[in-house]
């Protein structure tokens, strides 16, 4: 069963979110003041994990995928708001990635019914 092309955006956003919130995890590990970074490693990993579940479900078209859509972009809303706070370019990597599958996201949930 193919992917609805409809889907695949935001499918692809939602990897591309994922990648990028592993990558600036791992490298705020590398940061000198990791204790700064404790809030955007524990969203970074909370993001990552959100972003792959939800893109399983949308190449499934599961029928709870909208739910998934719905939190999803609630935590990389809040994933984007953090990494943005820190100038590092990872951290600004992934919240370009974040604020771009929230969109996504979001226009999957105003395309409306079941997915």
């Amino acid at each position: 069963m193919m992917v609805n092309e409809k889907y695949q955006r935001c499918l692809d956003a939602c990897q591309a979110c994922a990648v990028a919130c592993n990558q600036c995890a791992a490298a705020c590990l590398q940061e000198e003041d990791v204790k700064m970074m404790a809030r955007c490693i524990q969203l970074d990993m909370d993001c990552a994990q959100v972003c792959s579940l939800t893109a399983a479900y949308l190449a499934r078209n599961s029928e709870f995928a909208g739910q998934l859509c719905d939190v999803c972009a609630q935590v990389c809303d809040a994933c984007a708001a953090e990494c943005s706070q820190h100038d590092h370019e990872h951290c600004q990597r992934c919240a370009a990635a974040c604020r771009r599958c929230a969109d996504e996201c979001r226009h999957m949930m105003s395309m409306g019914g079941s997915m």
